[in-house]
């Protein structure tokens, strides 16, 4: 008897816990349908009563009447060239001081390390003046330069994750390689760069994956620092595209869930394809401190 009502309580937690991850997954999922839904009807019917889900006429020149209004393509390609330069640049800078402060032994290792992670509290905004007065003295304005190589010497742009993040997940993760692989190689003659690449590199696939996962969501979404530092709508990236669409066709909202439509497929696209290497670095990264 005691089993079996020990046993119906362990059902009925779990149905309730099942019950409430689908209602908050449910609510995170609403918004999305309703931009999907709304980019496929016409406008006098996306805040009709009652609403329907389901459209019984679906109308695709919403997508084609949005992208050709704007040179979005040229948007998607700044984005992209930003999205990947970033990214390596993240990678090889973020990799490197990881393999450092986990890795070696030298002095003041540590102490290093933590004042690196005090500058996460820092908020980006606090260096928003004096970093666009430093890229306006090297004539940098209006260009790529203040987007791409901040990442490539652990910093990052304004309004996006900084590099030190990312140096922390990989850290974390490297740490939890045992240092007995490390000194077999050294016996053998390898060097610390053949160790980092040979041994590190591939066994961090997931926590590298995760990084660049990290990057580029952060990376594609970011708003701010295209809008300071880019002035010609040649350069402007997707999210500024969107911006100067809303501007120019603020009712017309078939449209414009049409556009945010095909820019948010991308990431989806993305962690579809990463969902595995994401979960196994997030696991792994946080076994050792």
């Amino acid at each position: 008897m005691l089993v079996s009502k020990k046993n119906t309580r362990t059902v009925v937690g779990k149905v309730i816990t099942y019950l409430l991850l689908i209602t908050i997954c449910f609510l995170f999922v609403l918004p999305f349908l309703w931009m999907i839904r709304s980019s496929v009807i016409p406008l006098h019917e996306i805040l009709k009563m009652p609403i329907v889900w389901i459209p019984e006429n679906i109308v695709l020149s919403n997508f084609t009447q949005a992208l050709t209004v704007l040179p979005f393509g040229r948007f998607f390609m700044n984005t992209t060239i930003i999205l990947v330069l970033s990214v390596m640049g993240i990678l090889f800078s973020g990799t490197l001081a990881a393999y450092s402060f986990s890795r070696l032994d030298w002095p003041g290792r540590d102490i290093v390390f933590y004042i690196l992670m005090t500058t996460l509290m820092l908020p980006s905004f606090a260096t928003l003046i004096p970093t666009f007065l430093g890229w306006r003295s090297v004539g940098a304005l209006n260009s790529y330069l203040p987007l791409i190589i901040p990442n490539w010497f652990c910093g990052g742009a304004t309004g996006s994750f900084s590099s030190v993040f990312y140096i922390f997940l990989l850290r974390q993760f490297f740490m939890g390689i045992p240092k007995d692989l490390d000194e077999a190689a050294k016996v053998d003659g390898a060097s610390h760069l053949r160790v980092y690449f040979q041994i590190i590199l591939p066994l961090a696939k997931p926590a590298i994956m995760v990084v660049v996962l990290f990057a580029s969501f952060s990376i594609w979404n970011d708003f701010l620092s295209p809008s300071i530092y880019l002035n010609e709508v040649e350069k402007y990236t997707l999210n500024l595209g969107l911006r100067l669409f809303s501007g120019m066709y603020n009712a017309q909202w078939n449209l414009m869930m049409a556009a945010a439509t095909v820019v948010t497929i991308p990431p989806i696209i993305l962690f579809a394809f990463g969902q595995k290497y994401f979960i196994e670095g997030i696991t792994f990264s946080g076994i050792k401190g």
